[in-house]
């Protein structure tokens, strides 16, 4: 269910009165098997498989927008390609968890595992080889189905049908077992993708009918804390076991092992159903979620509901024109930018903080799982258009962690500091939000808080580990202070971190200058163009300094040794071209403008073959030497339109758009990342992109649609309009905005936002002279 907050200066100034808007699911007589009506839905537009092949990492499970619960199917726990629990090449599941990542690198999460059976009982999981060693079972994607807020599956082995869908809190489970069966269901606390710790696993039956239980993880989130309760629309009789010893009574507590079995009465009814609440905070958080929000026993009704929230969320842009597959993967990646971050408040505004505290929140929801060396790029900037009071939201989230925790988190998950990837990206967030007018937050404590994350500093931030310590505080922000570079002999990755400190600190200086900070606005500019010192004119690239300023040796642009050498999952090729902040001084920088384009064309056209026995993976999607399937390619075929080339902006824009996102599970070409890699599809298919967030200006290129509608505040619309538009023709040849000729490939943020009309007409030919400035 959506949250809706007005957006009233009056309501923000009462915001400290703010309770969280839980309400029940009423209940809405509706079929889930029923075919909807001929009037297209967004819903029905959405492939939720799209990424669960290849390396996506998506899963295909139930959610609501932004939602805590991700009930979802898990396949496989162990290996890269277990990071959200499903894999379409699999062939058996293991059962149903509720919390899971969309599309991350790194595993975790998985939690609270309902496995349904008939028969003898089975508390461990069955194996990949052998699913009948445990409870594992056999399935197929022709009897397997899957929407947003609901998914459906036949269990072979058991002949069980299996249906799943949510609200924000909570999980809600049918199963229809075969007649004369008798109906049985394992949950399992030992679980975990990826194969964490779980320190403390705890199961109390409650009645015959209730079941409660806590898990605390150590993995990539160091303090990771569950609690669920869970209500059955029959009654049963359980057995608790811990390591695999049945126990006596009704209460069962493990280190990292417990499981129930429960049997249900075998009569005529052949249905189970199970509502379960999950919360951070406490057992008290976990019940009254899921009794808040789902008051009775009509999955159908709450399937419902979880279809009318994603249809509004969906509805936000509007397309017309292209192919069906288009349009379904357009919205399965408005689908995939709508998972997370997923709201950590409870029904009554309680969360656990960064400090491991239960916090009430009084300023609006709190959230977590922030990816945002990933989603600063594309994914905020489109939440800037199509939800900017979630944004705030966001951002008052990410201060009010640095209050908790001492520090602007880099990778945050489940109310923890996990330090994953580089930079302080953070930053260009609250920047590019502020830029925008979007500043419904504390502006000076953000400051503040930027000032003191782009800096090395004492221990005075908490960190649940040494390892997490050194990535929240590395040695590069130290020598970054003291040496003013980052020497690769005495740091890794430091070309990558050097350059992204450099956009870092640019975004520094521009909000120092938007609030009148003279000094640091001149400090901070003048740091963010140190890239300037990583480019090697004679071989054409940023290379690694070693500390006494001579060049890393010996020196191969296309090597990688992922996370060992001077490239954050990339290499020289890729990273190269990171300075989003200043293209004109990487220009002067490669000799000017003819040589920059002659240099830009040679990342297009090399050769895609990458050196190195331990490259890095992440490194896919290949077009040349430029890697879609990782971010820090992201903005780079936007470049040509600041050279004065922008026929090869639309080119490029379009092959990505056609050759690189497919109506397929293995549609993505590479990681999800938290909504970055739809979000990235998203605004170019719309017609432009967020080059460089923290300035608030569209790079326009290669519609992918004829009509494209962005529903804006105050109910204004932005329409994009690709006249002549089909697949050959991809060239603009004109263009005007609200009836005025644009003289460049450029519009700005406040134009979009007071809405209107930009008119793109298209065609088979480059037209060196569309944009004639």
């Amino acid at each position: 269910m959506k949250i809706l907050y007005s957006i009233s200066l009056l309501l923000f100034t009462l915001s400290s009165l703010w309770v969280s808007p839980c309400e029940a699911v009423e209940s809405v007589a509706v079929n889930s098997q029923t075919t909807r009506d001929s009037q297209t839905t967004r819903v029905s537009q959405v492939n939720p498989f799209i990424g669960t092949g290849g390396h996506g990492h998506t899963f295909p499970g139930a959610t609501t927008p932004y939602g805590m619960v991700q009930l979802s199917p898990d396949t496989r726990t162990e290996g890269w390609d277990a990071c959200g629990g499903y894999h379409y090449s699999d062939s058996s599941i293991l059962g149903f968890s509720h919390t899971h990542l969309s599309g991350t690198g790194i595993g975790d999460l998985g939690d609270v595992l309902f496995m349904p059976f008939v028969g003898d009982a089975q508390t461990t999981a069955g194996s990949v080889e052998d699913p009948d060693s445990g409870y594992r079972s056999r399935f197929s994607h022709d009897d397997e189905d899957a929407e947003p807020g609901y998914y459906r599956v036949h269990l072979n082995d058991d002949d069980i049908e299996a249906e799943l869908t949510a609200t924000p809190r909570a999980g809600f489970h049918r199963y229809t077992f075969p007649e004369n069966a008798a109906p049985s269901l394992v949950i399992d606390l030992a679980h975990t993708i990826h194969g964490h710790r779980n320190p403390v696993t705890e199961l109390r039956v409650i009645n015959d009918r209730e079941i409660e239980g806590y898990k605390r993880t150590r993995g990539w989130a160091s303090n990771h804390h569950v609690y669920f309760h869970a209500k059955f629309d029959r009654p049963f009789k359980c057995e608790l076991f811990e390591n695999g010893k049945a126990m006596p009574g009704h209460w069962s507590v493990a280190s990292g092992n417990t499981q129930a079995v429960l049997r249900f009465d075998s009569s005529d009814q052949t249905t189970v159903m199970a509502k379960v609440g999950i919360s951070a905070v406490d057992y008290a958080g976990a019940r009254k979620n899921v009794e808040t929000e789902i008051a009775g026993w009509d999955f159908n009704g709450v399937q419902r509901s979880a279809s009318e929230s994603w249809e509004q969320q969906l509805s936000k842009i509007s397309v017309g024109g292209g192919t069906l597959d288009d349009q379904t993967i357009f919205y399965t990646a408005l689908y995939h930018t709508s998972i997370s971050p997923n709201v950590f408040t409870d029904c009554d505004g309680r969360y656990r903080g960064m400090d491991q505290r239960i916090h009430q929140s009084t300023d609006g929801p709190m959230y977590t799982v922030f990816s945002l060396w990933d989603t600063f790029r594309a994914f905020h900037p489109l939440i800037t258009i199509i939800d900017p009071e979630r944004d705030e939201e966001f951002i008052r989230t990410l201060l009010t962690q640095y209050d908790q925790g001492g520090m602007l988190p880099k990778w945050e998950l489940a109310g923890n500091y996990t330090g994953t990837m580089i930079g302080y990206h953070a930053i260009p967030v609250i920047v590019d939000a502020y830029q925008k007018g979007i500043n419904r937050f504390d502006v000076e404590k953000a400051y503040e808080a930027i000032i003191k994350s782009a800096h090395a500093c004492p221990d005075d931030f908490l960190f649940p580990s040494e390892v997490v310590r050194e990535k929240l505080n590395p040695k590069a922000k130290h020598y970054n202070d003291t040496l003013g570079f980052v020497p690769c002999d005495l740091e890794n990755e430091s070309v990558s971190k050097a350059l992204e400190y450099a956009y870092n600190d640019w975004c520094i200086a521009e909000l120092a200058e938007a609030l009148g900070k003279t000094d640091d606005a001149t400090k901070y500019r003048q740091q963010a163009k140190r890239y300037q010192q990583y480019y090697d004119s004679k071989t054409g690239f940023m290379r690694g300094l070693n500390q006494d300023k001579s060049w890393k040796s010996p020196f191969n642009p296309k090597f990688s040794q992922h996370r060992k050498d001077e490239y954050t999952e990339g290499n020289a090729w890729q990273w190269t071209w990171f300075v989003p902040h200043d293209v004109p001084g990487l220009v002067d920088l490669m000799g000017g403008k003819t040589a920059f384009q002659t240099k830009l064309d040679a990342l297009f056209n090399e050769d895609s073959s990458v050196d190195g026995e331990e490259s890095s993976v992440d490194i896919s999607g290949l077009i040349g030497q430029y890697a879609h399937g990782n971010e820090p390619s992201h903005h780079i075929t936007h470049m040509y339109n600041h050279v004065g080339q922008p026929w090869k902006t639309q080119k490029l824009v379009d092959e990505i758009l056609t050759t690189l996102y497919f109506n397929d599970p293995n549609g993505l070409s590479g990681n999800e990342d938290c909504g970055q890699m739809s979000a990235w599809y998203i605004l170019n298919a719309m017609g432009f992109y967020s080059f460089c967030p923290g300035d608030p200006t569209y790079s326009i290129g290669r519609p992918m649609f004829d009509k494209v509608k962005i529903d804006l505040a105050d109910g204004k619309k932005f329409t994009v309009l690709a006249v002549n538009n089909n697949a050959d023709n991809k060239y603009i040849q004109s263009a005007k905005l609200n009836g005025s000729t644009l003289k460049s490939p450029f519009f700005t943020h406040q134009q979009l936002m007071q809405g209107g009309t930009l008119e793109l007409e298209m065609g088979p030919e480059p037209n060196q002279n569309a944009f004639d400035d």
